[in-house]
């Protein structure tokens, strides 16, 4: 998943090979290159299922005896790197002194010559990732109709489907109403929803709502206590 091995260093202080005697030349730290790796999963795989991967390995990736700090980092960076802010990228490894012997997120090396290898699947979506459906593809998984209450007072159906996180139903309701997903909080039954939740997840019976807040609006409208129902 990820490791890190110590490596030895020239008189220059540049990386030469790797610690396992390979003795494969690894050249001077390089600046970190745009291009984002394009890699094909073993099976079709959906957003979800690709953060769950990606959060799996960043939760376990510091027991690879690599510092947590740098780990930290490179997170911080892979993060940037996908969401092409270069610059910023590039200043996160800088300021942890984090080298990349071949320009890629995939290898790198922090001040001690410890090495840290970053799977693809932090870095870029895969090129079978499977797309969302749109509101008008009726489709065949799990496809409903859920019923939203606006801070505006004004209530809307949205289309999703069982296995949508909270997150992407948020960016549903952006694509469909124009409100912001970032201005945008959800309760049921008078609790926050993370963007994490899946609506299977939730057991949302069909005759209530969910409410939704927006943050430029906060405190306008009061914050039920228990779901309400609505008259069909």
């Amino acid at each position: 998943m990820g490791g890190c091995v110590g490596s030895h260093h020239d008189s220059s202080g540049s990386l030469n090979e790797n610690s396992d005697g390979t003795g494969v030349a690894l050249g001077r730290n390089q600046p970190l290159k745009r291009e984002r790796p394009k890699w094909k999963s073993d099976y079709p795989m959906t957003e979800g299922q690709l953060r769950s991967k990606r959060d799996e390995f960043w939760d376990t990736a510091p027991a690879f005896e690599g510092r947590k700090e740098i780990w930290d980092a490179l997170r911080a960076a892979a993060s940037a790197f996908e969401s092409n802010d270069h610059l910023l990228a590039q200043a996160i490894l800088d300021g942890a002194s984090i080298t990349l012997p071949h320009g890629a997120l995939t290898e790198c090396y922090d001040e001690l010559g410890n090495r840290y290898q970053l799977p693809v699947y932090c870095l870029s979506p895969p090129v079978n990732m499977i797309e969302e459906r749109s509101d008008d593809d009726p489709g065949s998984g799990g496809d409903c109709q859920l019923r939203l209450r606006l801070s505006t007072g004004r209530d809307l159906r949205l289309t999703v489907r069982s296995t949508d996180t909270v997150g992407m139903m948020k960016r549903r309701l952006q694509s469909q109403e124009g409100v912001p997903a970032t201005t945008q909080r959800w309760f049921f039954s008078g609790r926050p929803l993370t963007d994490r939740l899946r609506l299977d997840q939730l057991n949302i019976s069909r005759d209530y709502v969910v409410q939704v807040i927006l943050s430029q609006l906060e405190g306008v409208a009061a914050l039920p206590q228990e779901p309400t129902p609505v008259e069909n």
